[in-house]
């Protein structure tokens, strides 16, 4: 069953001096696709101040802005009301002999190699070899991956930052959401199979009553192309369907960040961010 769900997320920066200028961009807008319809959505910020909308090359909206006058707090919002998918998208049906035929090779080319965070070790890339070969489709062994990396991570916040790399988290072996997206990503390319890394939310409980806020958090997941885009999410193996929504996608966390930007001045700063999830229907 679809459900109608209401996103609140708040960034606030607090600095213990005045800081001269910002720029800044956020990616908190989704957009409308097979699996979502985007009802409402905007972005508030606060000192007041022009935001630009545009669309970046990997297809997420990107609210960009500056402040011209000295502020102590920084406030950027987004709120959204949107529709998700009543059921999980398919698989597709390509095979490994059209995968890696070269006209999908250049057609993903992008979304095959390594980049500073998604890149494989021998470790890795002979696990990869192995779900290959144990698997008849690209389908099943992404998601012969998507289940090998909840299997070997612990789910354990403070261990990783946005920077480390999915051979650290291996040898971790313990990271969060974006972790277990980067090293799923590494085996998939590994094994020839195209893929995204997606940004969003999820809803944290399967039988959420009606017009509960509860506390919630960004998600990552990943899709693999195999025949279709298909979404997984390696931290919950749950299905990706009504309780997701997706924000943004690219190569890995720095093509999807939620907030970022610079400043000019000397000041600390003090970050906090919260987001609240409310089924409307």
């Amino acid at each position: 069953m679809s459900w109608r769900l209401q996103i609140t997320h708040t960034t606030k920066y607090k600095y213990d001096s005045p800081v001269a200028q910002s720029y800044n961009e956020a990616r908190l807008e989704p957009r409308s696709d097979r699996l979502q319809t985007v009802l409402s959505s905007r972005v508030e910020v606060e000192p007041a101040t022009r935001v630009v909308r545009h669309i970046d090359y990997w297809g997420s909206v990107v609210h960009h802005f500056d402040i011209q006058v000295p502020h102590t707090e920084l406030t950027v919002t987004g709120r959204t009301t949107i529709e998700t998918a009543a059921q999980a998208a398919e698989p597709g049906d390509i095979g490994w002999e059209e995968l890696r035929g070269v006209p999908m090779r250049d057609r993903f080319e992008e979304l095959l190699v390594p980049t500073e965070t998604v890149a494989w070790n021998e470790e890795l890339a002979a696990v990869a070899a192995e779900l290959a070969a144990a698997n008849d489709t690209p389908a099943a062994a992404a998601e012969a991956a998507a289940a090998w990396v909840n299997e070997r991570l612990d789910y354990r916040s403070g261990t990783t930052g946005v920077k480390t790399t999915a051979v650290q988290v291996l040898d971790t072996g313990a990271g969060v959401c974006q972790d277990f997206a980067h090293v799923t990503l590494a085996l998939l390319r590994a094994m020839g199979i195209p893929s995204w890394y997606v940004s969003g939310y999820l809803h944290p409980r399967k039988e959420a009553p009606v017009d509960e806020p509860l506390v919630g958090e960004s998600h990552a997941w990943v899709a693999a192309f195999t025949g279709t885009v298909w979404p997984l999410d390696p931290t919950s193996l749950n299905p990706v369907a009504e309780r997701h929504v997706r924000v943004a996608a690219g190569r890995d966390y720095s093509d999807v960040s939620p907030f970022r930007g610079i400043y000019a001045g000397r000041a600390a700063q003090e970050l906090d961010v919260s987001v609240e999830l409310v089924r409307k229907a």
